[in-house]
């Protein structure tokens, strides 16, 4: 009797090695087999992934920190014009990738359509390249002309959009793709993916801090054209290693259009909106885990008008034929249509945050143009190197929030995460009030040195007040490490809770916070300049000096500490994705299962 139980035994744990060797996670690897866990993914693949991205930021804040700078010295746009135009042109960036993401996952695959849009990426830098050499494309024959060349205006906005057009695919899929890396249904894994997304940020803000001081600096006292030169070469070999990692990927094939059973779902609860709801959920139908490769949700206790869509007629008892999706939506579908209704809320109380994040890249960089920013007797910050405070205080939140608050948090709460997602968005939130409180009375200082100035009052331009750069270090530093909490958190939420399907979505959700928050902030501009242009002196005027922008810091503040709370009213309602797991063989126990993410 013994003999036949221990071979029993002896092909389980067979079974289960088999198990830990290969990725069931609905991931193939590049010849489309199921993954062996121990030569893909994980860290190996996303090291390939997180060098692309420090070279994207590096290029994107190498060219953007500066571009406000650009706009008024070569291309003489006044100060109004030019935020119009940094905010136009970074809102299409970050709302781009919506496009881009939704046919990742419908029809092209994250690796795919991240090399497509990088060399899309690479286009726009060559054109801008070559719109700093080609002589008959510069700004002008002479140095220090009052107007640019019109070409050389259109081929510089050209070398732009065609950057963001690059960035409309790259963006969405690049994150997912480094986090598709990690299998969610295996403990060790899936810790590493919660780090995955604070290292992602240190080697993003690693590309922000070199390219708002080297490459900045570089434009500043070399030429624009060395600096585009650069940042061209070091996107192109950062590409071609990036194909290099093809053989450790683990790859997602696209599914279809995600829209298409979320219109489903809506269509099939809309025909049975007069049936009766089950009394217990375990009533919906659902398919059963053995004949799908991914996750099934389990039913939660919201929206539950969507329900119906499950619901089983009598004939779709009886019928074993295949059901009508029009008619019949599985409790996962349902669930999936939930998760995108729920995820909107969240989204619109983030845009205030976005609206105070843009400030950073417009007019705190002209702040910083006018006053003194000598260290020394010989060298000179660039304007735009004050950015890079900002990615310091982000790498320092992210650096003690991953190796020290979350292990004492994980111990204390018994939650993996430390602390929930939106508990680590709303915390970010309150930075951003003091950061925009302590820009206000830094440029009212600023403003009181500058009326007093003598060569202000006697109207000469681009004048260096006699007040330290540095005196702006406090607000970037502050939204550096909101940043840290809020945006982090933001990326680890839209990758988390939208479904399977449509994680590149996603991300490109996430991005569009950042876009919304540049139209919305272009949009704040137009208007607050109209109302209070009818009192006399406008806000916003056409230099610093000529404006109250400290007034106009002083309504962000306002604006997100009422965003606050209306924030925590809807974090507190949120149910997160209820996610029945499938875990490797080798980390099972009794409490596997339906498992709520927190």
């Amino acid at each position: 009797m013994e003999q036949p139980e221990n071979r029993k035994v002896g092909r389980e744990a067979k079974e289960s090695d088999e198990e830990e060797k290969r990725v069931h996670d609905s991931s193939v690897d590049y010849k489309g087999r199921v993954p062996l866990r121990r030569s893909t993914g994980v860290w190996k693949a996303s090291l390939f992934i997180i060098t692309i991205e420090f070279s994207e930021r590096l290029c994107n804040f190498g060219i953007t920190a500066n571009v406000i700078s650009y706009l008024t010295k070569v291309i003489h746009q006044d100060l109004k014009t030019a935020a119009k135009s940094v905010n136009y042109w970074a809102g299409v960036t970050t709302m781009m990738p919506l496009f881009g993401g939704f046919l990742a996952d419908a029809y092209t695959g994250r690796f795919s359509m991240v090399l497509l849009s990088s060399l899309v990426y690479l286009l726009g830098l060559s054109l801008l390249t070559m719109s700093q050499f080609i002589p008959s494309l510069k700004p002008c024959d002479v140095e220090g002309c009052e107007k640019a060349r019109k070409i050389h205006e259109v081929a510089f906005f050209l070398a732009m959009y065609s950057i963001s057009l690059g960035t409309g695919g790259h963006k969405p899929c690049l994150q997912s793709f480094g986090a598709d890396q990690f299998d969610d249904d295996h403990a060790e894994e899936r810790k590493k993916k919660l780090s995955f997304f604070n290292w992602w940020n240190i080697a993003l803000c690693c590309g922000l801090f070199l390219g708002v001081t080297v490459i900045v600096y570089i434009e500043d006292n070399v030429s624009w054209g060395v600096a585009i030169l650069i940042l061209t070469i070091t996107m192109a070999v950062t590409v071609a290693t990036f194909y290099l990692g093809k053989p450790y990927y683990r790859y997602r094939l696209p599914e279809g259009s995600g829209l298409t059973p979320m219109l489903q779902v809506l269509v099939a609860a809309i025909r049975k909106r007069k049936l009766p709801s089950p009394s217990n959920p375990a009533l919906l139908y659902e398919v059963p885990s053995y004949k799908i490769q991914g996750r099934l949700l389990g039913h939660t206790d919201r929206l539950t008008f969507l329900d119906k869509a499950a619901v089983l007629e009598e004939e779709e008892i009886t019928n074993e034929m295949k059901h009508n999706p029009w008619r019949l939506a599985t409790v996962t579908k349902v669930e999936e249509m939930k998760l995108v209704l729920s995820i909107i809320p969240i989204w619109l109380t983030a845009l205030p945050f976005g609206l105070c994040v843009v400030q950073t890249a417009t007019f705190f960089v002209k702040q910083g143009a006018t006053l003194n920013r000598k260290i020394g007797h010989n060298f000179e910050i660039p304007p735009a190197s004050i950015f890079s405070l900002s990615a310091v205080g982000m790498i320092i939140s992210v650096v003690i929030y991953d190796k020290i608050l979350v292990p004492f948090l994980r111990r204390a709460t018994g939650n993996e995460r430390g602390i929930s997602i939106l508990k680590r968005i709303g915390s970010g939130m309150i930075f951003s009030v003091v950061a925009m409180s302590v820009a206000a009375l830094v440029e009212r200082k600023r403003q009181k040195i500058a009326e007093e100035d003598i060569d202000v009052l006697d109207g000469e331009k681009n004048v260096e007040l006699p007040m330290s750069v540095f005196w702006l270090a406090p607000q970037f530093l502050i939204l550096g490490l909101g940043d840290g909490f809020t945006l982090v958190g933001l990326q680890e939420f839209f990758y988390d809770q939208v479904p399977d399907s449509m994680r590149s979505l996603g991300m490109a959700f996430f991005l569009s916070v950042l876009g919304a928050g540049n139209f919305l902030s272009s949009f704040l501009i137009t208007a607050v300049d109209h109302i209070t242009e009818k009192d006399g002196k406008g806000w916003i005027g056409k230099d610093l000096n000529s404006s109250r922008l400290d007034k106009f810091y002083w309504l962000l503040a306002a604006i997100n500490s009422v965003n606050i709370f209306v924030y925590v009213f809807f974090a507190r309602r949120y149910t997160y994705k209820n996610v029945q797991r499938r875990l490797a063989a080798t980390n099972l126990n009794k409490d596997d299962g339906m498992e709520l993410m927190p």
